[in-house]
């Protein structure tokens, strides 16, 4: 197996056609990854855990319905110590999964298409759990992946009085971003590979198995 994370989430192995589809995009293929582990990696994760890095991701992709990359992610925050934050991420994942984009728009000309659905507020009882930080970036995620229209500085200012610090705030949005490409690639990859298994042009490759020293 390679180390490329979207090869070990889907199990492409070399020499299989996703193989070939992904190598002849080779920069795209690199990008993707040093992305990863720039957010998942880091030199430095004083601003923002590991293990906060990765709830929040196994969240993103909880609510995103995309099991791989979840069980991928909550590998992760068990990994990093974080077992119990990620059963309590499992029931909000379970509670707060909706559709969207939805919201409001705060353009006159657009109001007409504004629609609303779930805001994810976190009660005291599961903030407490989770802590003030995570508990506020995961209300950010679902702000960024359900309702992005609604983005705001006042929305900004909540993780900064959640003890965020600016530099904490742009990783955890731009890991919210990347997580958000990569759900789009696993989910069109898993596709072309699910029609590939069904032609016969490749075997079934079976379940990825997350990896577990991440």
């Amino acid at each position: 197996m390679s180390d490329d994370v979207i090869d070990e989430v889907l199990a492409i192995l070399p020499g299989d056609p996703l193989d070939a589809i992904r190598a002849a995009r080779p920069a795209a293929r690199e990008n993707a990854q040093r992305s990863y582990e720039a957010l998942f990696e880091p030199v430095d994760a004083s601003e923002a855990s590991l293990a906060e890095r990765a709830l929040v991701a196994q969240f993103v992709t909880g609510v995103s319905r995309e099991p791989l990359l979840t069980d991928w992610y909550r590998a992760a925050a068990v990994d990093a110590g974080a077992e119990s934050q990620a059963e309590v991420v499992d029931a909000l994942v379970a509670t707060s999964a909706t559709t969207g984009p939805f919201g409001a728009y705060a353009e006159v000309g657009l109001a007409e298409e504004s629609t609303d659905g779930l805001r994810l507020t976190i009660d005291a009882a599961t903030r407490q759990l989770l802590g003030a930080r995570l508990a506020s970036a995961i209300e950010h995620a679902h702000l960024l992946v359900f309702r992005p229209r609604e983005a705001s500085a006042a929305a900004l200012d909540r993780l900064l009085d959640a003890g965020w610090s600016t530099t904490g705030i742009v990783t955890i949005s731009q890991l919210i971003a990347f997580v958000s490409f990569q759900l789009r690639l696993v989910i069109g990859l898993g596709a072309l590979q699910a029609d590939l298994v069904e032609s016969g042009a490749t075997a079934p490759t079976g379940t990825a198995t997350p990896r577990s020293d991440s």
